[in-house]
């Protein structure tokens, strides 16, 4: 009498069959996040918009956070962006770039003072460059212009398998904004491990 022969199972798969788990779930890694206590509601305070403009905020950075950073990341680097202001190429708010790998975010007000930054990061130039609106830490917050409706406020992390972004993309350390987001959504390309966004708005 001849037995039906049954698949071999991996140790994996089994140990996945048993607990009631996909087999794919045993592997996998959790994404990277980042998010802002003080943007849980999804929309500026006035404290954190700009002081200059016709804007009245206090320009104070607000604290983030992030977790699951992937493993071989050197360095991480944040942007801020508002893809609504009425430039043609949207507005830079502020650029971090070099943060140590071992940071897991940034304390509220971090991007307003100086010596505020974790050690070895660079505030990075934004469209504020120039006009006093920014503090030493590169940070300068939201101001639409009036009647110009919801602005959107993208704040995005990147993972780096790059310990220095100036030596590896080889751009300046003065230099613009958009080329730091070149380098950093082009340039590096496999350097860059992961992404992690989220969205504010804020209008006036």
């Amino acid at each position: 009498m001849r037995f039906p022969s049954f698949p071999k199972f991996s140790s994996t798969l089994l140990a996945a069959l048993l607990i009631g788990a996909p087999a794919a779930q045993a592997q996998s890694t959790a994404p990277m996040t980042l998010s802002s206590p003080d943007l849980a509601s999804g929309q500026f305070s006035l404290p954190l918009v700009a002081n200059g403009f016709g804007c009245t905020g206090q320009n104070v950075s607000p604290a983030l956070s992030w977790n699951n950073v992937p493993a071989g990341t050197q360095s991480l680097a944040l942007l801020m962006h508002d893809p609504d202001a009425p430039t043609g190429s949207g507005f830079w708010h502020w650029v971090v770039l070099n943060l140590p790998a071992n940071t897991t975010g940034l304390a509220r007000g971090a991007g307003t003072g100086a010596g505020q930054l974790p050690a070895g990061s660079v505030a990075g130039n934004t469209d504020f460059m120039n006009t006093g609106v920014t503090g030493a830490g590169g940070y300068g917050g939201p101001c639409p212009p009036v009647g110009h409706g919801p602005h959107r406020y993208n704040f995005t992390l990147y993972a780096l398998a790059v310990p220095d972004v100036f030596a590896a993309a080889g751009i300046p350390r003065n230099g613009t904004a958009t080329l730091a987001g070149f380098a950093l959504n082009h340039g590096l390309g496999k350097a860059v491990l992961a992404k992690a966004s989220f969205t504010a708005t804020y209008q006036r």
